[in-house]
């Protein structure tokens, strides 16, 4: 549908939409009952993926006892029990948690809670946030501010707040001209620079996202880097807010993505795998010592919205939590993450347009490169990865990607985040095998329009071919053409 064609407001003004009207498993139908593969888990969102009866049921039962209690007068039960499952499931450290709408709203909060802490403990001073660039935290204006995607931030760049902003943690563009086996993790160290230079005696936080998603396809820093900036914040009486917003909830493998690096932050925000996409969810965790600051002086907190602690929702994350425990899915993504990075990488090393495929756990991403050997980005008027998403979803697959737009260049990335579904090794692979004819459109420097005749062969193996994937129940079946 085009935009003069209904009242909404969508994202892209121009484009033809199509109408969805179902999905089920990792499949995704419109009104005209073209399936499509869910290849992106919409964004990073639908981790249990779609029709998952229990969790409509619960929200179902809930809206029929209690819709919405006012929150300034009333707690409420589902609100209660998804917090203290949210405390069992975190690491040990975490006492506190507050539940919001979504990203950007518990950003803002947590943000909010970051400056309240410091001048409950005695420190007003303190106030100034440090960022990273090539990050996205949130689309209100101070996250804005925060985040560190250029074409992003210049239309609004006027009413921004100054943040500083160190270097980004990117191991394939190092800025530092190292390689990961000589890394010394000199990205890190900018942050103690930026302390330094900024005033210590002002800096309230560091805020970054553990795995960049949106911003940068599934970046991820080296082994060292969060161990470091543990130290430098502790040692510069700095808050280190974590935005786990895509790669919380076990996406890579642990319930908070910086597990993975032995290290823990102070705030830590979860969003889209909390709730699966059922319901607008998010929660922000808190360090004792965070909340202990604000509850001993009797303080109240400044903030809160009308549909914080929603029970409705609250509901919907804590049957989707459960449904993670029951079927052990945090456990599996170490197996299934090794098949999709087996696939990407047996995939790049036969097509020099993948300069770059990373991640962790079943967050991945594919960096497109014009030539692989001096890591060249594409001119921006290529548009490469919007029309690799373009073809793919033409021909039934649902990719997502990632275009940072600097002065005559454009760095072109695409998403592949697998649902944690109960999948089996050989269906992650074929996330891998069908993501990859996506690319060939752009494989060589003419672009000929012939080349996408290839991804044919991909719609044919995602519309039925793949027995083993459609014959399993929660992955849903063809509807009739």
């Amino acid at each position: 549908m085009k935009c003069g064609d209904h009242f909404l407001f969508p994202r892209d003004l121009e484009k033809d939409y199509p109408l969805a009207v179902r999905g089920e498993g990792v499949w995704v139908w419109d009104e005209e009952g073209n399936k499509y593969l869910d290849g992106c888990a919409g964004a990073n969102v639908t981790a249990i993926g779609h029709g998952v009866a229990e969790v409509a049921e619960e929200m179902a039962v809930q809206a029929k006892t209690l819709a919405y209690p006012p929150p300034q007068h009333f707690l409420n039960r589902p609100s209660l029990e998804l917090c203290e499952l949210l405390l069992r499931m975190a690491p040990k450290g975490y006492s506190r948690v507050m539940l919001c709408s979504g990203g950007s709203e518990a950003m803002e909060n947590a943000f909010k809670i970051a400056r309240q802490y410091f001048v409950y403990s005695g420190q007003p001073s303190k106030y100034r946030l440090v960022s990273r660039w090539r990050g996205f935290n949130g689309n209100t204006l101070v996250a804005d501010a925060v985040g560190g995607n250029t074409s992003r931030r210049s239309i609004s760049t006027p009413m921004l707040m100054p943040v500083p902003h160190i270097v980004p943690a990117y191991c394939y563009r190092c800025l530092f001209g190292l390689v990961l086996s000589d890394c010394s993790t000199e990205c890190a160290e900018d942050l103690e620079k930026m302390v330094i230079q900024e005033d210590p005696g002002y800096i309230a936080a560091f805020v970054a996202k553990t795995v960049v998603g949106a911003a940068a396809a599934a970046l991820a820093p080296a082994p060292d880097y969060y161990r470091k900036i543990r130290r430098i914040c502790d040692d510069h009486n700095i808050l280190w807010i974590a935005d786990e917003i895509m790669c919380g909830v076990g996406r890579t493998g642990t319930f908070f993505a910086a597990e993975q690096w032995d290290a823990l932050p102070d705030i830590v925000v979860l969003v889209k795998g909390l709730s699966s996409g059922y319901a607008p969810l998010s929660a922000i965790l808190l360090k004792e010592k965070v909340f202990h600051a604000l509850r001993s002086t009797n303080s109240p907190y400044i903030g809160g919205h009308t549909y914080n602690a929603h029970p409705v929702t609250a509901g919907a994350g804590i049957t989707v939590l459960q449904f993670m425990q029951k079927h052990d899915l945090f456990a599996s993504v170490k197996e299934k993450g090794h098949h999709l990075f087996n696939g990407l990488q047996d995939i790049a090393r036969d097509f020099p347009v993948i300069g770059d495929v990373r991640g962790k756990g079943l967050m991945a991403g594919l960096e497109f490169v014009r030539h692989r050997d001096t890591k060249e980005p594409f001119p921006s008027r290529e548009s490469v990865a919007r029309r690799v998403s373009d073809a793919a979803m033409a021909k039934g697959l649902i990719i997502y990607p990632v275009s940072e737009v600097l002065p005559g260049v454009e760095f072109n990335h695409v998403n592949v985040f697998p649902s944690d579904i109960p999948l089996e090794g050989s269906d992650i692979r074929m996330w891998a095998d069908a993501l990859i004819y996506q690319s060939k459109p752009v494989m060589n420097e003419n672009y000929s329009r012939e080349s996408v005749d290839v991804l044919v062969e991909m719609a044919s193996m995602i519309r039925g071919s793949k027995a083993e994937l459609r014959n399993k129940p929660w992955m849903g079946n063809s509807p009739k053409r």
